[in-house]
């Protein structure tokens, strides 16, 4: 059963120039449903690791777990850190089926992404959505990564792989769980399918929000010893560490 919705009529908001901004109701003026002002309101992050993409007091330099525990993955492209408006978005996106608000943010995570491989950010060969339980799908009716992969492999003009990825146990909301216990939450939870070959390839994994980096971690760990030359996080937001500013 196809749990994806529609999104052609959905998300047309968001690709007519002449529709108002999606957050303050005043013409665009964009190729996007986001005015100018809005969009430089939102919580760019800028001084972050340049490994998990936390944010720091300075950029470019390596946070302490990053140089104590290097993780599976490579690099995390975040444009934001999670605060508001974006928090909001994200919410609404997911929880409340506002679509279009999901697209528009992909929009601007695929702009960033073109930036960075103009900078010199190695393409990826294919990205996977992180997959959704399969009793929070059932709530839902929607996977929210999936449809930002494909939104942005369109883009990007990168193939999205939907099903290489499984999900092969249903786990308690990572949301209401400490750093630890996120990763004893997913020990076993998510599997390849068998006979796909991955030796060599480079591959970037697409989620809303990356908090503790567990799920990450995980997936990355499961792709690289199936042979993955290196694994990318792409998300629309980083959170700091607990009781950071």
């Amino acid at each position: 059963m196809n749990c994806q919705p529609i999104k052609n009529i959905l998300v047309y908001i968001c690709t007519n120039i002449d529709q108002p901004c999606l957050l303050c109701d005043e013409p665009a003026g964009q190729p996007y449903s986001l005015c100018l002002a809005c969009e430089q309101a939102l919580p760019w992050l800028q001084e972050q690791c340049r490994r998990c993409a936390l944010p720091l007091a300075l950029d470019d330099l390596l946070c302490g777990s990053c140089s104590r525990h290097p993780p599976a993955f490579k690099r995390v492209i975040a444009p934001w850190h999670y605060g508001f408006p974006v928090d909001t978005l994200i919410s609404r996106f997911k929880h409340n089926s506002q679509w279009p608000l999901g697209r528009l943010l992909a929009q601007l995570l695929g702009q960033s992404l073109n930036q960075h491989y103009y900078e010199g950010l190695p393409r990826p060969d294919c990205l996977l959505p992180v997959p959704l339980a399969g009793r929070r799908l059932r709530q839902r009716g929607f996977n929210q990564a999936a449809m930002l992969a494909r939104w942005l492999g369109r883009q990007l003009r990168l193939p999205c792989d939907e099903h290489l990825l499984q999900r092969v146990r249903d786990t308690t909301a990572q949301q209401a769980l400490g750093a630890k216990a996120r990763q004893r939450n997913l020990r076993q939870a998510f599997a390849l399918i068998p006979g796909r070959e991955l030796q060599g390839l480079h591959l970037a994994l697409v989620d809303d929000v990356l908090t503790t980096g567990a799920t990450a971690q995980t997936i990355a760990r499961l792709l690289r010893k199936a042979g993955a030359r290196r694994v990318d996080i792409y998300c629309l937001a980083r959170t700091p560490r607990p009781g950071q500013a």
